[in-house]
């Protein structure tokens, strides 16, 4: 019987997330299972599907605790459950519906793989195994670390005048094997004839590399450079003389995973060193945002070189009733003020306000109101459904709102509405009550504390960060909650930064100050923060950490 299900063997490149290419991204979005190794970026299993199972296969050099004939076994087994199922699925339909669904999409398999399957990835050998079991496959080449890891340490693989040619080499051999299966006079004599050699898995064999190009004439200055976790924001580079680079590499603690290039070009990193440059560049931040507002400020902290690790404290959830919004909805045009407080504010009212029973379902909803943002990321959300805030404050918190509107015209004879968050605080409600304004307050949303967040911070910290960021009094609180008793221990030796005034007092009310608030309170406010503490020549403040 025919097999269905489809594997394809997907290069994951080489650890940057953007490396990986339009169609890999594609497939990992529709696998119905996936396979990962160790050298596969993790990040890139965030765009899996909900309900794709994923299956690890990894293994690390020497110490690898699975065989590549098991991983064969592996990729055959599931393939053949997942038709199966399939197959079971389509015969408990109709004729008709079954015809369909067998016609729009069969069961997707995909084998992703750190770099290019077929660079020393063995991915040959898992084709072949599919091939001689009857499943169907097709291979998506990755960007090799061969080519990636010494560009994004600056150093070219060819350039003219310098290096023609590059060879890829594995250094991975077993080093108590009686011989050699390569051929070192060849290989040193590209390297003395001006190529390049770059050497795949070598760390563990690099004083045993350099003896074999050695003793065939390579000269003991010629340059060798270590590029250890290339293209991630862990990458460290290391370059030196041949004949000394494994004395400096145990020196410096490199350990796997490391790309060595040897030759002339290597010299050429004093010129374009330019990943490793970034102001960010090495330090690892914590980002307590929720998950669905995380994106935008990871984006802007990856760009300066950071690592960012996610671990949100909160998420938004509908509140435990729409009555006060729904009412206040029905009621849009006895108020003369709608005030928003967050951008999570803004997306709640116009989902439900595009549930109501009446139109109109969108901004003409609120054509006779002013509208007031307490600040610039609230007024983008607004915008974003054509509506231009009437007021935004200079300072981004509730009194400066107040201040702001009383600026446009607000009196005692003026109704406000505020949908918010559940749980807020009372300050604006009760300064606009306090002149005589008619005031409703609508929860909108609510916070909650995402069921994994604890596990993730303890590991997260366990592991080291250099800055935990706070966004808001909720992220501070939900993190010092999931941390429990160990707090203070786990906190101990990350600085901490938050976003305004209110979410430092709550820090300094639990009991963890912040190293320093911005003074913008707003996440590009939060990120030129970071960059003063970070970026200063003089790291005396904040050291930098090694995380790996």
């Amino acid at each position: 019987m025919s097999v269905s299900t489809h594997v394809a063997l997907v290069g994951a490149g080489p650890g940057d997330e953007g490396l990986l290419t339009c169609e890999g991204a594609r497939l990992i979005e529709s696998a119905d299972i996936i396979v990962y190794d160790y050298l596969s970026n993790p990040r890139l299993l965030g765009r899996a599907r909900a309900d794709a199972r994923l299956v690890y296969v990894g293994k690390k050099g020497f110490s690898g605790h699975i065989t590549q004939p098991e991983i064969n076994d592996i990729l055959i087994d599931l393939a053949r459950e997942l038709d199966a199922a399939f197959k079971a699925r389509l015969a408990s339909r109709p004729a008709d519906a079954a015809r369909a669904e067998s016609g729009i999409r069969a069961p997707l398999l995909v084998r992703l793989k750190g770099g290019d399957p077929f660079v020393f990835g063995r991915g040959g050998e898992e084709a072949l195994a599919l091939r001689e079991a009857g499943i169907p496959f097709s291979v998506v080449p990755g960007i090799t670390s061969g080519i990636a890891a010494p560009a994004y340490a600056g150093i070219p693989v060819t350039h003219r005048g310098v290096a023609s040619s590059v060879t890829f080499v594995t250094g991975n051999e077993d080093p108590t094997k009686d011989e050699t299966a390569l051929d070192w006079e060849s290989l040193a004599g590209m390297v003395k004839a001006g190529g390049t050699l770059c050497f795949y898995m070598g760390m563990r064999n690099l004083s045993s590399i350099a003896g074999h190009l050695a003793a065939q004439g390579v000269e003991a200055d010629c340059p060798c450079a270590l590029v250890r976790w290339g293209t991630t924001r862990e990458q460290r580079t290391l370059v030196a003389p041949l004949s000394d680079a494994a004395r400096r590499a145990e020196e410096a603690g490199f350990t796997a995973p490391v790309m060595t290039v040897v030759g002339q070009v290597a010299r050429l990193r004093e010129d374009l060193s330019w990943f490793e440059d970034a102001p960010l560049f090495g330090r690892r931040i914590l980002v307590t945002r929720s998950r669905t507002q995380a994106s935008v400020f990871t984006r802007r902290l990856e760009a300066l070189g950071a690592q960012v690790v996610e671990v949100p404290t909160i998420d938004i959830a509908p509140p435990e009733s729409f009555d006060a919004l729904d009412a206040s909805l029905n009621a849009l045009d006895g108020f003369s003020w709608v005030v928003f407080t967050s951008a999570n504010g803004v997306e709640a009212f116009f989902e439900r306000l595009r549930r109501r029973t009446a139109p109109p379902y969108d901004a003409r909803a609120l054509a006779h109101a002013r509208i007031a943002a307490i600040g610039p990321a609230t007024a983008d959300a607004l915008r974003a459904h054509g509506i231009e805030a009437d007021a935004v404050p200079h300072e981004y918190r509730a009194e400066a709102v107040f201040d702001a509107m009383r600026e446009r015209g607000l009196d005692a004879d003026d109704a406000v509405l505020i949908p918010r968050a559940q749980v807020a605080r009372e300050a604006l409600p009760e300064m606009l009550a306090g002149i005589g304004c008619a005031v409703t307050v609508a929860p909108a949303y609510r916070t909650v504390v995402p069921g994994t967040s604890a596990d993730a911070a303890r590991a997260a910290l366990a592991d080291g960060v250099d800055a935990v960021t706070f966004t808001s009094s909720s992220t501070a609180e939900n993190l010092v909650a999931l941390l429990g008793e160990d707090a203070p221990a786990l906190l101990a030796d990350a600085r901490l930064f938050s976003i305004g005034p209110i979410t430092t007092a709550t820090l300094e009310r639990l009991g963890f100050p912040p190293a320093s608030t911005a003074s913008s309170y707003t996440i590009p406010g939060l990120v030129d923060t970071l960059l003063e503490a970070f970026a200063s020549p003089d790291e005396t403040a904040f050291p930098r950490k090694d995380h790996r």
